[in-house]
Parts: C-alpha cells; structure tokens; sequence
C-alpha cells in the first residue's frame, strides 16, 4: 500500500483536493488516473480509502468512500535530542525514529552543541516522509529548538532519563523501562552533556542510564534508545 499525507482530512470530509506539488506527483509521476483508488492519513491516526474523481496535476480531487481510525499506542515516547554537526545525521535519527515509532521529538541545545541555529522545515518534511513510507498514522509531533535547562524545567510526566558518557553510576535503560508509559530521554551532542548538565537534569528527577558497553553517536544512541522503547512495549 501507497501511502498519502493530507493535514487538513476530517472525518467529517466527503471529498479533498491536494496541492500543486502533491497533485503533480500523483497524476504526472504516478500516473494515477480518475477512479483509482488512494489511501491518506491526516496524521492523527486515521486512514482514509478514496477514490480520484478529477485527475488534475494541479489540484487532484478526490472522494472519500471510507475511513478507519487506529488507537494511539499506550505509550508516549518523547526524545530530546542535541543537533548534530552534520544535518544529515541529525536527518537520519529523524527518519529512523519515525520508522520506529516516535511519537515527539525536540532539538534541545546543549553547552556543548555545535550547532545551534536550526531550521526545522526540512526536518518536518522528513518526518512526513518517513511516517508516509513506514505506513504509521500518527505523525510525530517535532518541536521548534529549546535551551536544555529550558527544556528540563518542563513538566515531563513518567519516566525520565539522561543517557551520558560520564564514568559515573548509571543504570541500564532496557532494564529501567516500563510498559505503557510516558518517557522522555535526553540525548546529547557529539562532546557530549557538560557535567554541570548532567548534575541539574538529576536533580530534575532524570535518571542516568546507559545504552550499551559502546560509545554510540549522537544519532545512534537516539534510535538505540527509541528502539529501546518500542520494543519494550511491543513485548508487553
């Protein structure tokens, strides 16, 4: 199945038009031609059949014969994690993560971070991609940037974690992991969390965790972690 993204589809809807850029590639690159039958979601976990009634490049119309609505999963996971250098890894977690199962994500900056003026319209794009191409109907909700101290001075509701490099007494976060739960982990930048950082997330209620005997990448640890949750609570 082919998958179609539309913000704007209400269950109320009998018919929508895509835009320019969307209608042009569905009848000029896919050739799909009226009666043929496209499956979309809004991204707030509905999936909608509708058929092609005016198969124009500019504004493709369709009907809607029929929708379903898929339940929220029992968790919520909420990554905060430090930009990278390099875009195209910080891309990469991103596109990764919603292949997962993310369901919120912030770019937090951090004391140590590289980069610190992000544009996030790309990164929107590519979450919508990637929720597109991996068949979820819920897309994750991307934040605009927050200063880390910003960021943990937020109400975070159930589990939190810091995952680090310091030598310091931490737990395993596969073992501190609960099912249908709300988490939050941090994730930080290439140097890492100052330890100033690490001493007011603690004291924030954030727990210190490992993710494994190796020193993992920003991006990788972030999908690590993310993989972490899901799993857990698909064992469930």
């Amino acid at each position: 199945m082919q998958l179609f993204y539309n913000a704007n589809i209400t269950e109320t809807a009998t018919s929508f038009i895509f835009d320019k850029e969307e209608s042009k590639h569905i009848i000029k690159v896919l050739r799909k031609k009226e009666g043929d039958i496209l499956h979309v979601t809004n991204g707030f976990g509905y999936l909608f059949t509708t058929e092609i009634t005016i198969a124009s490049d500019n504004k493709c119309t369709v009907k809607i014969n029929s929708f379903e609505k898929q339940e929220r999963p029992k968790f919520h996971l909420h990554l905060a994690v430090a930009p990278t250098k390099m875009n195209e890894r910080y891309e990469w977690f991103l596109e990764k993560a919603t292949e997962i199962g993310i369901q919120e994500i912030t770019p937090i900056i951090c004391e140590h971070s590289e980069r610190k003026v992000i544009k996030t319209d790309r990164f929107q794009k590519i979450v919508e991609s990637a929720m597109k191409q991996s068949l979820h109907y819920y897309l994750p909700k991307l934040n605009e940037p927050i200063a880390f101290k910003d960021f943990i001075k937020q109400e975070c509701i159930g589990q939190k974690f810091i995952a680090h490099c310091e030598e310091t007494d931490k737990k395993s976060l596969k073992n501190e992991l609960k099912t249908n739960q709300n988490v939050t982990i941090l994730i930080g930048p290439e140097g890492d969390f100052s330890v100033k950082e690490i001493d007011f997330a603690i004291q924030n209620n954030y727990i210190p965790v490992s993710l494994g005997n190796t020193r993992l990448r920003t991006e990788t640890a972030a999908v690590v972690a993310c993989h972490s949750v899901v799993l857990t609570n698909e064992n469930n």
